[in-house]
């Protein structure tokens, strides 16, 4: 049996040698992957150090080892057959387009990943196709994204290149010579051999007791949460997350009894005060993060941190605004059900989930019972992001996009109507409506490519990140937007909701956190100049619904999963979902749970980077029980279609 042998032209090897070579250069490639995923976003990533890195860099060789094998299990049986014929040129050439294409796959989804990342601070799971579908605009978005970040086209190309040379550099040959039973035996021993190895490699493990490694294994190589997008892989994370139900009924608590005590969404207004029929306007600014507003953050850079938005700042001094605010999600498509209706983005975006089919309630639906007259308005092209789909599950009575603004004079090429012409159109447009309204307004110019209209580019120059501009520019426009409709006859009696869709790629250390990625502006400001003051206590997104009926004084009950946020005795949490664990805040604590396993806790107060680990110390039993109530009652209501009240 030969190993090795070198013929005139190219260098042969025993086939099971080229195999493992072959299957060595895609684990390298992966790895080489992994460095440039971390070059590229280090700011993400401040507290890696050396050490930590390599532990990360061995950890991810489980995951991309287990990666590699799903995706090559094709051109594995292809290249183990127990027939002579595959040692042909024309069977060859086959099995060198098959280990391209699937490879080539592959890594394209981890140089994806590069640059998406900052986007959405998680590898990207199967749910992106879902969100993908739903988005009527995606050939303008990845044009553009093909132009501006064309280096990770070359980087892929280049490593396409590479991958073809190193593959071609040794050609395999037939162990015994490919004739007789003893190749035919050897081949079938290889085949079941390989077959076995690649399935514990495909599980991350040979115990019979152990289950297949999932997104949560990469925790025992990370020091926090979202460390563990390094140690991870995007095919990987794709082929984990592929057909997996997003809810599942939980069984924490038995007794519906005890559940309820702890936590319940049925909200049961108790007030003999009379329903107010104030106009609603909730104002959702795309990737504005709380590090953008400089009166939310007074104490940052020495005290000398003036901040992008001048107008929201001055609107503050004007207004009510939780300072310890949140969002649930880290999508435009988490956003618009937490905010609308209350329903936070967990585990998947319940608009492309399998349950978003169920009745729900929603602002939208629940005023519209109360006389009044509702409408969403987005500058994008009707359909991007599903948007209007929601709008119309949701209750809206009308949708106003693109299309409806019928001028493509302030269209900016790629995601819409710039914000300044678009927000004037809203004011507009509000003014013909019929009092009481609920209007809900989503801007688009604070995104990527960080654009703003020529006419302004003197007056917003490039700042220290591209989207810095885009932050004062969409600022301008709220201002003129707030200018003009301070003129009507509505305004006085408008209630305003300001807040982010979600929050954006940070410049300073302080939000470079698993907590701080989610901290969001929450603003309500009333016309009349009757609501002021601050609040410090914790909120998030799906607040909003509750607190605005709150503040109505809606009398009907109806399900929210958040809290009315006037109510000093209402329950303070946030949650979200990162990765494949939930991160839960409540008091000054941050518990993370993966896989119904509490996997950390931190003092995000105290310790505000998330540095000491305080499992195994504490208990912390009640917030544990609330966490657990919390998920088993969004499950279960999810699963059972049990999102609204039935009228008696």
């Amino acid at each position: 049996m030969t190993i090795f042998q070198t013929s005139s032209n190219k260098r042969t090897a025993n086939e099971y040698v080229v195999l493992v070579y072959r299957f060595l250069i895609v684990m390298v490639l992966y790895s080489v992957g992994r460095i440039l995923f971390y070059l590229f976003n280090r700011s993400m990533f401040p507290h890696v150090d050396f050490d930590s890195f390599i532990r990360i860099m061995r950890g991810g060789v489980m995951f991309d080892t287990s990666a590699v094998l799903y995706l090559n299990a094709l051109f594995f049986l292809l290249f183990l057959l127990p027939f002579p014929f595959k040692f042909g040129e024309q069977y060859q050439r086959i099995l060198k387009w098959v280990f391209m294409v699937i490879n080539g796959i592959g890594i394209a989804f981890n140089y994806i990943d590069i640059i998406y990342y900052p986007f959405i601070l998680k590898r990207t799971t199967a749910s992106a196709f879902d969100i993908v579908s739903h988005d009527a605009g995606n050939y303008r978005l990845i044009s553009r994204i093909f132009y501006d970040f064309w280096y990770i086209i070359l980087i892929w190309i280049l490593t396409l290149f590479l991958l073809e040379r190193l593959y071609s550099l040794v050609r395999p040959m037939a162990v015994f010579h490919g004739k007789g039973w003893r190749y035919m035996v050897s081949s079938l021993v290889a085949l079941v051999l390989v077959s076995g190895l690649s399935v514990i490699g495909m599980r991350g493990g040979y115990m019979p007791s152990t289950r297949p490694i999932s997104m949560n294994n990469a925790g025992k190589y990370v020091s926090s949460t979202e460390e563990m997008s390094l140690v991870l892989n995007t095919p990987f994370c794709i082929l984990r997350t592929w057909g997996k139900k997003a809810f599942e009924v939980r069984h924490y608590f038995t007794s519906e009894d005890e559940l309820s005590q702890i936590y319940s969404p049925v909200r049961i207004p108790n007030t003999t005060e009379a329903q107010r029929h104030d106009n609603v306007v909730v104002i959702i600014l795309e990737s504005f993060s709380k590090e953008f507003v400089g009166a939310l953050n007074k104490n940052l850079n020495g005290g000398q941190y003036k901040g992008y938005t001048p107008f929201i700042d001055s609107l503050i001094s004007k207004s009510y605004v939780f300072t310890n605010a949140f969002a649930n999600g880290r999508k435009s498509i988490d956003a618009i059900p937490s905010i609308t209706a209350s329903i936070p983005a967990l585990v998947v975006p319940y608009v492309i989930s399998e349950r978003s089919g169920n009745r729900i309630n929603s602002l939208a639906g629940l005023l519209s019972k109360e006389g009044y007259q509702t409408a969403f308005f987005h500058g994008a092209p009707n359909g991007s992001m599903g948007f209007d789909a929601f709008a119309k599950i949701a209750g809206f009575q009308r949708y106003i996009g693109k299309n409806e603004y019928a001028d493509d004079e302030g269209f900016d090429g790629v995601w819409g109507i710039w914000d300044e012409p678009f927000f004037q159109f809203f004011a507009n447009d509000m003014n013909q409506m019929k009092e009481p309204f609920f209007t809900t307004i989503f801007s688009v110019s604070s995104h990527h490519p960080f654009k703003v209209p020529e006419k302004y580019k003197v007056r917003f120059p490039e700042e220290h990140m591209p989207l810095q501009k885009c932050i004062r520019y969409t600022d301008m426009a709220l201002k003129e937007f707030f200018d003009k409709a301070s003129t009507m006859p509505w305004f006085k009696n408008t209630l305003f909701v300001i807040t982010s869709d979600h929050c954006s790629e940070s410049d300073f250390k302080e939000y470079k956190t698993a907590v701080n990625y989610y901290a969001a502006p929450l603003i309500f400001y009333k016309g009349d100049g009757s609501l002021v003051g601050n609040n410090d206590s914790l909120a998030q997104q799906i607040d909003i619904m509750p607190t605005v009926l709150g503040y109505l004084n809606y009398p009907k009950p109806y399900i929210a999963f958040g809290n009315n946020l006037f109510d000093p005795l209402a329950q303070r949490f946030v949650i979200n979902y990162l990765e494949d664990s939930y991160q839960f805040l409540t008091g000054d604590l941050a518990f993370y749970f993966t896989e119904n396993k509490l996997t950390g806790i931190y003092n995000r107060t105290t310790d505000p980077y998330l540095s000491k680990n305080l499992l195994g110390q504490i208990g912390f039993e009640n917030e544990q029980k609330l966490f657990k109530a919390v998920v088993q009652q969004f499950n279960n209501r999810m699963v059972q279609d049990r999102l609204v009240i039935d009228a008696k």
